[in-house]
């Protein structure tokens, strides 16, 4: 059910425009534009995009927005003046796209609300790509006073100690970088810790 409402979300926007377009070259370029945008979208909710997802939904309407009011404003210049009937259509087509926007905004901010708590691990593709040679032995999650992380167990299969793997992972110190663009603002953080005889890594999130 998610995946088909993501989907509407998406073609929504190329939808609207085939009401109100009216010339056919500025008609198909805009028409496409908002398609190969509902694509990049479709592929950040399925994951095939690593984005994060609600900055991605907001920002792809905003830019469906401007994108459709400047491809109106173009026809304008080249057509004779809107019937009454057009003018109603871009209305209903305004009026569509801003409640779509604005329930994109509260939804995302009632994310972020949720999100700052803490208690969400981040995802196994935050951990760090291993190089040749080092592979993973577990991988879970962990929860403490301070939050939630997700916790990977490396070995080498060369015999490289662990300070050499710790070296070979890049990760000789915390290594943090934004999570999200507009709406989630946690710091993404990535370290790695000695054990004796395996390596440690740990990626949890955080402000």
């Amino acid at each position: 059910m998610l995946i088909v409402l993501g989907i509407l979300f998406a073609v929504a926007p190329a939808v609207v425009w085939t009401t109100i377009a009216r010339t056919r070259p500025v008609g198909f370029a805009i028409g496409g534009t908002l398609l190969a945008g509902a694509g990049l979208l479709i592929s950040t909710q399925q994951g095939w995009i690593d984005a994060p997802r609600p900055d991605a939904h907001l920002v792809f309407i905003a830019l469906a927005l401007g994108l459709i009011a400047c491809g109106a404003r173009l026809e304008g210049r080249h057509e004779n003046s809107p019937t009454p009937e057009w003018i109603a259509r871009r209305k209903g087509a305004i009026g569509f796209l801003g409640m779509q926007f604005s329930l994109t905004l509260v939804v995302g901010l009632l994310y972020a609300l949720l999100i700052s708590d803490g208690s969400e691990a981040p995802p196994s593709k935050a951990l760090p790509s291993l190089p040749p040679g080092i592979s993973l032995v577990k991988e879970g999650t962990s929860c403490g006073s301070g939050g939630c992380w997700r916790v990977a167990t490396v070995t080498s299969r060369d015999g490289l100690s662990s300070p050499e793997i710790i070296r070979e992972l890049g990760l000789q110190q915390e290594s943090c970088r934004s999570n999200g663009w507009l709406l989630d603002r946690r710091d993404l953080c990535v370290e790695a810790r000695d054990n004796g005889e395996n390596v440690t890594i740990y990626a949890g999130l955080g402000y």
